[in-house]
């Protein structure tokens, strides 16, 4: 349970909020036994913004060597024995009625939580938890993703043996903050009124693509949705003119993508490490920098994206909303306004 605050308050806290939880997770690294998945096929299981999470670690698994897919527990209800043979649950509250469900199921396999905190009904029912400590966030979820993304990233790298230097990333962040709020206020007024948005990315940017499409529709309550980039190229793109906007996440296709729809006018913004790409008319350019590692740059690209949202949210009179449309049966249990 934590105390549910505004959503650029969220934003703003993240360079402590992800010191806080790697200091957090890398003492809980150390006191867990990872041996039963060892050469496991790992299925991440994940609802809402963690199932975005678990896009981003599976795709981080495949590419250090471990088979790895993601799932919603709608994949999994009545076959988690095909799916996988050991589970990495992702849930920031521990209280996803779904998850639980489903990990219930998966008894029988490895299983390990990754949630805000360790005293949760997931983690009791895993028995095996990595608390992120990401603390206070908004409905609209901001340090409860990037802090799994930066759990998952240092599990991942102990399962897999990779190498990085995780204490790079909140200078990084504090970074992103200071330097993008500028195009990101740009990229805000470009894309306020829009009548839906697409976001485009490919592998942890398709999952943050994903991710940013929640934050649009839960923070600024516009029709938004994510696309993986060669996906977007095969028709989704038509709909776009001057009442649509464009989010392009990436270094590669997604900068002709984010060029050819301004062109056409269709508002467009790029977030990008590449520092060769030029705003245009209709087209807003956010350079972020490169840490080298896939999950630490996918933090710093939402991060950027969550300034927009902000930037949105504000615009369109609706700052520190909450959702109009909340479910009683999907926590286990009942839900507090003061809550996340």
């Amino acid at each position: 349970m934590m105390k549910r605050i505004g959503y650029r308050e969220a934003v703003a806290r993240q360079t402590e909020s992800l010191e806080i939880g790697r200091r957090s997770v890398a003492g809980a690294l150390d006191d867990l036994d990872l041996s039963a998945f060892g050469g496991k096929t790992i299925g991440l299981a994940g609802i809402g913004a963690s199932y975005q999470a678990a896009l981003v670690g599976a795709h981080y698994l495949r590419a250090s060597g471990i088979k790895a897919f993601a799932y919603t527990p709608t994949d999994l209800y009545g076959r988690t024995d095909a799916a996988a043979d050991a589970f990495i649950a992702l849930s920031a509250s521990g209280q996803s009625r779904e998850i639980s469900d489903v990990m219930r199921e998966a008894s029988a396999s490895p299983r390990l939580a990754v949630c805000r905190g360790s005293d949760n009904p997931l983690a009791e029912l895993t028995g095996a938890v990595l608390a992120t400590a990401s603390g206070a966030d908004n409905g609209a979820s901001s340090t409860g993703y990037t802090g799994t993304l930066l759990a998952l990233g240092m599990l991942i790298d102990r399962l897999a043996g990779n190498s990085f230097d995780w204490a790079r990333l909140p200078a990084a962040v504090a970074t992103v903050l200071s330097s993008a709020q500028s195009a990101a206020g740009q990229a805000a007024r470009l894309l306020q009124g829009r009548t839906s948005i697409d976001i485009v990315g490919a592998g942890v940017c398709f999952a943050n693509a994903g991710e940013a499409a929640m934050l649009i529709r839960e923070a600024v309550r516009v029709p938004a949705s994510g696309w993986d980039t060669l996906n977007y190229l095969h028709g989704p793109m038509e709909s776009q003119d001057a009442a649509t906007g464009l989010i392009a996440i990436g270094d590669g296709r997604e900068v002709k993508i984010a060029q050819d729809v301004a062109a056409l006018g269709c508002p467009s913004v790029l977030v990008t490490r590449r520092g060769d790409v030029a705003p245009a008319d209709r087209l807003v350019v956010i350079p972020i920098p490169a840490l080298g590692n896939a999950i630490a740059d996918a933090i710093l690209e939402i991060i950027a994206i969550q300034l927009i949202v902000g930037d949105m949210q504000d615009a369109a009179g609706l700052t520190d909303i909450v959702f109009r449309y909340r479910q009683t049966d999907i926590k286990l249990k009942p839900w507090s306004p003061t809550e996340v």
